[in-house]
């Protein structure tokens, strides 16, 4: 098949074109810059220029391909909301094209929307849509062509790592090295889900090839890892001391990423891996820390 792939020179996008071209697929990926296209075609894949606000420039994309897998967001958590928006625009804007035809789209999301309650172990069956993550706006799109019969199935991401970054984790790293000093919240023994990237681009591709309409599927090779052992490995990595924060102290000293660091985000792929015969064998999130391939960030 000829893919579209947004997302194409990201961290999990780039990883993703040698895994479906490695697979006999072909590779139309979008690309802002002239550098980003020249990455695309070192790496066997053809160029699309455009963004994610360029809607008529994801429908063109779209038009020319055979399916889409959307992993591009913008990831500047300070206008995460504003972002969550654009991210519901581009996905709509792609159904769009895809709409009464059986062409694979596989969407991007997080496996806090299959929390029934927030802070419980997502579950693949579970979608909540109340969810107060705003992100939650991509799933409701999702649903909205899976209603229609579009052939749309969604990824949900957990902690997503290698040696050179690790989702939230690679914020917290910087956080460490601006306070001096690596930290968790004193009482809140909270976990966080994780899989290396290897494995999750194995899954985008098994999800494009096999999934059915309508599934969601967990990108989880470990369903916590305790954010407490996270800020541990940080600090001896990095040589930094580590400390526990009572809450009156932990907001001040995490900002915006309190709002995650104070939340259990667990997830099962039990029902993943039986659906797609998938079997994580990436290292773990805390092996990854401690072999940051350049030392601190």
């Amino acid at each position: 098949m000829r893919i579209f792939l947004t997302g194409a020179n990201g961290f999990i996008g780039a990883r993703l074109v040698s895994e479906l071209i490695g697979a006999g697929h072909r590779v139309l990926g979008l690309t802002r810059s002239d550098a980003g296209a020249e990455k695309l075609r070192a790496a066997g894949a053809e160029e699309h220029r455009g963004d994610l606000g360029a809607l008529r420039t994801l429908r063109q994309g779209a038009e020319k391909c055979d399916g889409v897998i959307h992993t591009a967001f913008d990831h500047d958590f300070t206008r995460y909301a504003v972002n969550c928006a654009q991210d519901e625009r581009a996905i709509a804007a792609l159904g769009e094209v895809l709409r009464g035809s059986d062409r694979p789209f596989v969407i991007t999301s997080t496996t806090l929307f299959g929390e029934a309650v927030p802070g419980r172990r997502a579950d693949e069956d579970v979608f909540n849509p109340e969810h107060p993550n705003p992100r939650a706006l991509s799933e409701i799109a999702a649903m909205t062509m899976i209603e229609r019969g579009m052939s749309v199935s969604l990824l949900r991401l957990s902690q997503i790592h290698d040696t050179c970054r690790q989702g939230l984790v690679s914020f917290l790293i910087r956080l460490a090295q601006q306070k001096g000093c690596s930290a968790y919240i004193e009482g809140m023994p909270r976990r966080w889900s994780a899989a290396h990237v290897s494995d999750t681009t194995r899954l985008y591709r098994l999800a494009l090839e096999k999934g059915a309409v309508g599934a969601r599927y967990h990108a989880t090779s470990e369903e916590g890892v305790c954010v407490r052992a996270i800020a541990e490995a940080i600090g001896k990595r990095l040589n930094l001391p580590v400390m526990a924060l009572p809450r009156s102290e932990a907001i001040a000293h995490f900002g915006w990423l309190y709002g995650f660091v104070s939340k259990d985000m667990l997830a099962s792929s039990d029902k993943t891996r039986q659906r797609l015969a998938w079997s994580p064998d990436g290292p773990g999130l805390l092996d990854d820390i401690s072999r940051l391939a350049t030392g601190p960030a």
